[in-house]
């Protein structure tokens, strides 16, 4: 059961023993933190049936999980994830350099709104459903450039209770240094899997994810679920063990990374 408790000066979301949000609903994690650790994110999820259903069920509990905050049914999409033992997240739509030529949705976080319009968006994004231990962003190549609106946004979800994950490796240390100093949960991408969507191009930044884990000790590597990205993973994962590497939840890598 999650309750209001104080930290500091703000509100938090805790539960009965005084856990925030991104704790309760992390999976379960206990490997020793010599092995490199790997973070796989599909995102997108929750907007096509059959790709949201061969992830849940095809691909191992260890792999987390992106939703669109605008699916259908999305807090039974939700609930099938965790019961199939993913860690679940929430996408975050934010505006993009070339807004509005793309459009991340109606409810996207953008610069040209005020404050009190973009907490309202991000507070109808996070009440869409529960159990998901933080979000990502989706998008976002100026938005996440704005000190000012990243630092309001991260605010937000540290009163929550939960992590941030930023999809953009160029913003790492940006975004890092402003979820340092509110103390929030973070990590950020390392790779993109499916920028080229075949199955060497796949196979080969796979490879290079495991590369980056052993020089740097964690990596996130993000995916789309096409068809062929959802194999290549479901392949890969079956030996990474076997190459001396943990494939981890997200939160494993943001607890690392946020100490």
């Amino acid at each position: 059961e999650i309750s209001l408790g104080l930290v500091g000066s703000e509100m938090c979301i805790r539960d009965r023993d005084g856990r925030e949000a991104w704790r309760v609903y992390a999976r379960p994690f206990n490997a020793p933190k010599s092995k490199p650790r790997i973070a796989i994110v599909l995102y997108g999820l929750g907007t096509s049936a059959s790709a949201t259903q061969a992830a849940i069920q095809g691909l191992p509990g260890a792999i987390t999980l992106a939703f669109s905050p605008y699916a259908d049914r999305l807090t039974g999409w939700l609930r099938e994830a965790r019961t199939a033992g993913h860690e679940v997240m929430l996408m975050v739509p934010m505006e993009p350099t070339n807004y509005p030529q793309f459009d991340p949705g109606p409810q996207a976080l953008l610069t040209s709104l005020s404050d009190k319009q973009n907490t309202t968006r991000l507070e109808w994004i996070l009440g869409r459903s529960v159990g998901y231990v933080g979000v990502v962003n989706y998008m976002g190549s100026r938005f996440t450039r704005s000190h000012s609106h990243m630092r309001l946004t991260l605010a937000t979800l540290r009163k929550r209770g939960l992590l941030y994950l930023e999809s953009h490796s160029a913003m790492r240390n940006v975004v890092g240094d402003i979820a340092k100093t509110l103390k929030l949960p973070f990590a950020a991408t390392t790779l993109q899997l499916d920028q080229a969507a075949s199955r060497l191009a796949i196979d080969s930044q796979l490879r290079e994810a495991e590369r980056l884990a052993r020089r740097l000790g964690h990596a996130v590597a993000m995916g789309f679920p096409y068809p062929v990205t959802l194999e290549r993973i479901g392949n890969w994962a079956k030996s990474v063990e076997k190459r001396g590497f943990v494939l981890a939840p997200v939160s494993a890598i943001s607890k690392r990374s946020s100490k």
